[in-house]
C-alpha cells in the first residue's frame, strides 16, 4: 500500500497565518500537522509516499524533506490550483500506479491513529472505503448514508438538507478502482473534481464501497479555534517532564513539558502546557493549554490558553488568552494595562497592546 497526501489549498480561514506558513505546517504540540500525519501513516508501515502540494510551494518541502526521518520515501507531486479531491489522485496517478493506498488530508488530526481502519481495509479490499465521523453539521462536509450492513448507499458534498450525520473526514482507502471513476467524472458547479463524486460512480456501478465510522478525536485544522481546540486535547494527554532549567523561585505544574535549552525564571507554568526547546519564561505565569515553541521569549506577561510559535517574543503584557502568535513575531506593552486580550498574529509582526 502506498499514501497520498494532500498539502495544497489555501488555507483562507487561518489568515493571516497562512499567508505565510502553509496550514498544514501550522504547529500542534509544536510540531507541524503534517508531521502527526506523516506519524499516522508509517505506522500502517507504508514506505512510499506522495505528498501533492500548491504549484511553486517551497515551504513544504523544506519542511519535510525526502522522508528518511521518517523512515520513508517522499514523492512530491505540485498541483497548479486547487481543483478537488479527486484531481488529486488523476495528478498522482503516475506515482500510485496499479497499487491500493490511503489519501489522506495533510491538516487533519487523528492523533489516535488509523490503524485499525487500515487493518479493516487491507482484510476486505473494497473498492472504496471511507472514514466517517458523526458531526453536529454535516453541511459543510461531504456526508455519507449506509445501508444496515455499513456499506455506502449514496455520498453529499456540503448537502442543504443532511439525510445523514456521518461527515467524511479526511481519510479514504482505495483500490485501483478508484482511476476509472475519476477518469469518467467531470467537474462540479464549482469548478472541481470531487471524490464524492468519483466514489459514487464506484457505488452506482455496484462496486463495493465500505465505510469504518471513527470512534477517536478528529480536528480538521482549519480554523484558529480549531488549532487551539486540538493544542488542549494533546497537551492533555502528555507525560510532563523537565528537561530544561527551572530555578527555585518558579513552579512548574506535573503535568508540563520543559524541553531541553529552555530556562524557567521567576515563573509559574500550570498545566498543561508545553515550554520549547531554547525558551525563556521570565517573571511570568504560563498556561494552562498554552504551548510555547521552540527559541521564544514570554517575558513579564500572563499567557493562558495560547499556541506561540517558534522565535516569537511577548514581553510586559498582563494578559493574553486564547491567543496564536506568528513566528518571529513581537508582542509589546504600548503603556499600562489590565485586561486579558485575544490575539491572532502571523509571522514576523509586531504588536504594541495599549490599555
Amino acid at each position: 500500500m502506498k499514501a497520498l497526501i494532500l498539502s495544497g489549498g489555501t488555507g483562507s480561514r487561518l489568515r493571516p497565518l497562512s499567508h505565510s506558513t502553509p496550514k498544514q505546517l501550522v504547529p500542534v504540540l509544536n510540531r507541524p500537522v503534517l508531521e502527526h500525519v506523516l506519524d499516522n501513516v508509517r505506522e500502517l508501515g507504508i514506505t512510499e509516499i506522495g505528498l501533492i502540494v500548491g504549484a511553486g510551494d517551497r515551504a513544504v518541502p523544506r519542511a519535510i524533506g525526502d522522508g528518511a526521518r521518517f523512515g520513508a520515501r517522499i514523492t512530491y507531486l505540485p498541483q497548479d490550483r486547487p481543483s478537488g479531491l479527486a484531481d488529486c489522485v488523476r495528478i498522482a496517478r503516475p506515482f500510485l500506479g496499479g497499487d491500493d493506498f490511503v489519501m489522506y488530508l495533510g491538516d487533519n488530526m487523528l492523533p489516535e491513529g488509523i490503524a485499525d481502519c487500515a487493518a479493516r481495509f487491507r482484510a476486505e479490499r473494497p473498492a472504496a472505503q471511507l472514514v466517517l465521523k458523526r458531526v453536529a453539521d454535516p453541511t459543510a462536509f461531504g456526508v455519507a448514508e449506509l445501508d444496515g450492513t455499513g456499506r455506502v448507499l449514496r455520498l453529499t458534498e456540503k448537502p442543504r438538507e443532511p439525510r445523514s450525520d456521518l461527515a467524511m473526514i479526511g481519510v479514504y482507502f482505495f483500490t485501483a478502482a478508484i482511476h476509472a471513476a475519476v477518469a469518467a467524472i467531470a467537474p462540479s458547479p464549482r469548478g472541481e473534481l470531487e471524490i464524492t463524486d468519483a466514489v459514487q460512480w464506484l457505488v452506482d456501478r455496484g462496486e463495493p464501497v465500505g465505510a469504518t465510522e471513527y470512534a477517536g478525536y478528529w480536528k480538521d485544522i482549519g480554523r484558529i479555534e480549531d488549532v487551539l481546540d486540538c493544542n488542549r486535547w494533546m497537551l492533555a494527554r502528555q507525560t510532563g517532564s523537565v528537561a530544561g532549567e527551572v530555578d527555585p523561585a518558579s513552579t512548574v505544574a506535573e503535568d508540563v513539558v520543559v524541553e531541553r535549552g529552555a530556562r524557567v525564571l521567576r515563573s509559574r507554568i500550570d498545566a498543561p502546557a508545553l515550554v520549547g526547546a531554547g525558551s525563556v519564561i521570565e517573571d511570568s505565569h504560563v498556561g494552562p493549554g498554552s504551548a510555547i515553541g521552540r527559541d521564544c521569549l514570554v517575558k513579564s506577561t500572563r499567557l493562558l490558553d495560547s499556541v506561540v510559535l517558534d522565535g516569537a517574543s511577548i514581553s510586559h503584557v498582563s494578559g493574553l488568552r486564547s491567543s496564536l502568535i506568528g513566528r518571529g513575531a513581537t508582542i509589546g506593552r504600548s503603556r499600562d494595562d489590565r485586561e486579558l486580550h485575544r490575539l491572532i498574529v502571523g509571522d514576523d509582526t509586531r504588536t504594541e497592546i495599549a490599555a
